[in-house]
Parts: C-alpha cells; structure tokens; sequence
C-alpha cells in the first residue's frame, strides 16, 4: 500500500477529468422506452403447480401436500390482490381439483399458464411410452423435453395446448420451465403465440441442471439454435422474451459454492438463506429497486407447490405483504409474466442493454457489484472492502450460431448443460477462498513490482440507454477509473491521464483451471468451448503474455494511452 501511495503522490494535484471514455457504438441498438424517470422495477409473482413430487416427504397423500400448498398461496396472494401467473404442469392441468380451484379462486387481472416439465400422462396422451422411474421424473432425459426428438418436442406441445384450451377455452401466453430448448420454444411461438418465458437463474449441478454463463437477470430474445444464447438480430432470434427465474442475489450467489456446484442464496421463499429470511428480503428488494439499473429490473417472486406449505410459509407469509407495499408506495410495479412479455416486445427489437446494481452488502456487507447483460455479451464488476479491491470476475460472449446440443437431437444423460462462451469464470476457475479468478488493475512501482489499485466506493450510473459507467476512484485523491460498459464493448480508462504511469489489467486464476483459450496475439484473445471458436478483440491496448512466469497470471491487456476498449462482439474481426 505504500508503494503505490509513493508511486501516485506526484498525481494528487492533478484534477478528475469526468469526460466520458469514447467509442463506436454497435450498427443496430435496442429500442428503450421512452423516458419516464426512474427505470421501472418489475415484479412477477409466478407459482409454478405439479400434481406429484416423489422427492417430497409426506406422510400419507403427497398430492394432497402439494394441492394444498397451492390453495395457500391463492389465499393468501388474494387477500393483497396482487396479479400472479400460475404455470401448470400437464399433470396438475389434467387434474378436476386444480381445474375447479383455478377457475373459483383465481382473481382478475392473474393468469394460467403452462409448466413445461414433461409427466407420464402427458407422454402417454401424445402416444409415446414413458422411460421414467416415477410419474414424474427430474432426470434431464426424461422429465424435459430435451429428452425428446424435436418431432416428439411438438407432439408434446399440441397435446399440452389442445388441453388447455379445452380446460380453459384459450391457449397459454405464457410457457416456463428451467430450461426449454430453442426447437419446442421456437414451435410454442409459431404456432400457438405464447408472449412470455421463464427459465431457471443460473446455476451448476443442481438436480443435474448446469445453466452458466447466460443473460444473468432481466429479459432476452434467445438464439433460434440455443434456447439459452441470447441471439444478436432480429433473423437470429425466437422472438418470445424469457426471464430468468428465482432472483439470484447478485453479490453472493455466483461465487457461492465449490467450484463444482453451485450454493443458494435466492429469493425463493422455501431459501433459508434468502428468500426465507426476513432481513435478507428487505436487504435484496432495497437494492433491486433503489440501486442503479439501466432500462429496467426484474424480480421473481413464488415458488412451485413442491415445497409444500410448511417449507414456504414464512417466505410467503414475508414476501408477499412487502410486495404489496413496495407497489402501493410506487416503487415496483406487479404484473403477470404475459403483461411483462408484451410490455418488452413493445419496446424492445432486440435484446437490450440491462445492469443490476447492488452497492451494500448483505452478511457480510462490505461487498458491492455491478451486472451488465447486453445481446454480446455478459459481465460483473465485484469490489470488497467497501470498494478497496476490484476485480471483473465474469465475462461471457454471446453468439446465436453457437448451437446447442439438443437442437435436432435428444439428450440422452439424467443432466443437461447450457454454457455460453467464458472468458472469464469466477466460479469455476478460482481455487475458491484463496485465489479468485478475474481482471484486477495493476501498477508498477518505483523499483518494477506490479501492486494491485486500491480505491474507495463506486460510483454507478447510466449515461444513455446502452450503457453502464462506474467511476473508481483512487485512495488519497489520487484520481479515478472509469469503466464504461457499452453494447458490444467494454471500456477501461484512467483519468487523469498520466503518460509516466504503467498500469494494467491482469487475468489471475487457479493454475490448475482448464481455461478455454487457444492463442493470445496482441489484438486477439481467441477461445474455443464445445468446439466453436470465438474470439475477443482489443480496439485499444494490446493483450500480452505473463513476462514474470507467475503461475497465477495467465495473461496482461496493456492500455495505449491510458485506456483499454475490448469489443465483445463475437462476429467482428
């Protein structure tokens, strides 16, 4: 700490210029909404409805648990009158129960939709033979379609529609499940219109689901060849917004966990640390609707049936009166999943910019971190200490050609995978509590030592509609940091501008970590996942090898005067 407080002091006469870091914007932009203040804050409650749950301890009747568990949450979401999207599985929608409770209790202005979590009735109904353990099964190959051929994918959806309607007279508008692939998606939209998706937030190795990388929170048009890819343009893309589920806390939950599974701390009321917990819930609804966002936030509240009341009271019995008085006092606003999705293809063409800023902490609170989501790509600026480190712990590109792999084929593991393209992952190439893998900002000292910067709180805020700009600024005055998170780029700058000091980022992770990359040229950083190539490109600085050996750093991006610009989209060269 003193070599850099020597090595800065004759800048601290030198004022902050606030200029903002200069680039080229992207061809196409997303379409924002008009300006009306403060960016809206969006809730959706969606319950999600099985009929049977054969992981779910009961004494006697575990339908009955779960059925019962559903006419709670009607009860008591009713009693604030607060629209909801209840989403059921085939199971529960062939159910003469579910059907009469639905249409009795469910108040105007909520809304049915479909689950799309793949049951034996449901199988059988479309004429094929079901190849689970149970009626209904978690395993990927067997209980999502992407253990179906996309023939058997549609079969699948006619019988689920015509059944709806014929239950509720009109198809669904909305669809979710954890994951829904690109061919039965795309099918849902073409034929039968659905104007709304969700899927799960992302996570490792739960219940087998890996989804890692993707669009982190909000909304996105996905990829008409990867379900999970946010596409680019308006020909690449399915053209349904899905909304990732559950409401992932944004400081703590990407890194929780191993580094081979992921840990929880969502907004689920069955989450004991989360959504379970009073005082987390006050903590993420203050950042989720008074920190900084661009263009809008998103927040999922509910959870399925499966939990069963006992497990998810509290939760709810916490959540749902605060809903109501954050809406009553006009800071969020509640809709159903449907009213969401049309609102977005409204206003949107094309995926749009989105941030989630979070600048307290929650246990322990020292921590801050900014999310930035556009079409290309994906990232996350972390600071601790109250803002002493930084580091860029994730980093992901967008492609729509990247294809997933149950496009045209079924899956045949009990696990699904959905990635995207890493360039960094904080989560998986950390050697977790003792070297944490990503971008940290480095000088060199008067006798050649490379000292990572300290600094003190960010400074969030939104210059236009597509972008991010965080202001760092530097212990004793000695100026700032400005990173700038544009659409297809990310820019990294000092100011003042100093020609004498040498800084740098430096990519650090565990040694051990199998990293993705194939080549390193002073204006390419060029990768290969799955078999697709991609690359990053830097516009301005140059990337460069470790010149001292440490095992720790991969590789350097050297700015040229005084600024690095990285462009993240993975078409241009």
């Amino acid at each position: 700490m003193n070599d850099i407080r020597l090595f800065f002091s004759c800048l601290s006469g030198i004022l902050l210029s606030t200029a903002l870091l200069s680039g080229q914007p992207s061809e196409q932009t997303a379409t924002a909404p008009a300006p009306s203040g403060k960016s809206p804050r969006i809730v959706n409650i969606i319950n999600f409805v099985r009929l049977i749950e054969p992981r779910t301890p009961a004494p006697k009747d575990p339908a009955e648990g779960l059925y019962q568990t559903t006419v709670k949450q009607l009860e008591l979401i009713n009693r604030y009158h607060l629209p909801t999207t209840y989403l059921l599985q085939y199971d529960a929608l062939i159910a003469p129960r579910y059907q009469e409770l639905f249409k009795e209790q469910l108040q105007e202005g909520s809304e049915i939709g479909g689950w799309w979590e793949i049951t034996q009735p449901h199988v059988e109904a479309a004429g094929m033979q079901w190849r689970g353990r149970y009626p209904w099964d978690w395993h990927a190959n067997i209980g999502f379609a992407t253990g179906y051929t996309p023939q058997e994918r549609e079969k699948l959806v006619d019988i689920y529609m015509e059944k709806f309607k014929e239950v509720f007279g009109r198809y669904p508008a909305s669809v979710g499940s954890w994951f829904i692939d690109a061919h039965t998606l795309k099918y849902m939209v073409d034929k039968y219109h659905i104007t709304a998706s969700c899927n799960c937030r992302d996570q490792v190795g739960t219940d087998g689901y890996t989804l890692w990388g993707g669009y982190w929170n909000q909304g996105y048009y996905p990829s008409r060849k990867n379900a999970y890819m946010p596409a680019q343009d308006t020909t690449g893309q399915i053209g349904v917004p899905v909304f990732r589920m559950l409401g992932s806390d944004p400081v703590y939950q990407y890194e929780s966990g191993d580094g081979v599974a992921s840990g929880l701390r969502t907004l689920e009321p069955g989450c004991s640390s989360g959504g379970g917990k009073p005082a987390w819930c006050e903590w993420f609804f203050k950042v989720m609707t008074e920190d900084p966002c661009l263009n809008y936030n998103y927040i999922q509240v509910g959870q399925e049936n499966a939990f069963t009341w006992p497990g998810v009271r509290e939760g709810f019995e916490f959540q749902i009166p605060l809903v109501d008085s954050l809406r009553k006092a006009g800071a969020i606003r509640v809709e159903t999943l449907g009213e969401t999705g049309r609102w977005y293809k409204k206003h949107f063409d094309v995926t749009p910019p989105t941030s989630v800023s979070a600048l307290s902490g929650y246990e322990p609170a020292d921590a801050r971190t900014v999310w930035y989501d556009s079409r290309f790509y994906r990232t996350n600026l972390y600071w601790e200490e109250n803002g002493r480190t930084f580091r860029i712990r994730d980093l992901h590109l967008f492609n729509e050609e990247f294809a997933s792999d149950y496009l045209t084929e079924p899956g045949t593991s009990t696990e699904c995978i959905y990635k995207t393209l890493p360039v960094i992952d904080g989560f998986a190439w950390s050697r977790h509590k003792s070297l944490m893998a990503g971008y940290r900002l480095v000088v060199l000292d008067g006798a050649g030592r490379r000292v990572e910067i300290s600094g003190r709180e960010p400074i969030v805020t939104e210059p236009d509609a597509q972008s991010v700009q965080v202001e760092w600024p530097l212990n004793d005055g000695l100026g700032s940091f400005l990173v700038i998170l544009k659409e297809d780029r990310m820019e990294i700058g000092y100011k003042p501008e100093n020609p004498e000091m040498t800084w740098m980022l430096e990519f650090t992770c565990n040694p051990e970590a199998e990293l993705p990359l194939t080549a390193i040229t002073p204006k390419t950083l060029k990768a290969q996942t799955q078999g697709f190539t991609y690359a990053m490109n830097c516009l301005q600085g140059t990337f460069a090898g470790n010149r001292d050996g440490d095992p720790d750093c991969r590789y350097r991006i050297l700015p040229a005067n005084n600024k690095i610009v990285l462009l993240t989209d993975t078409r241009k060269r």
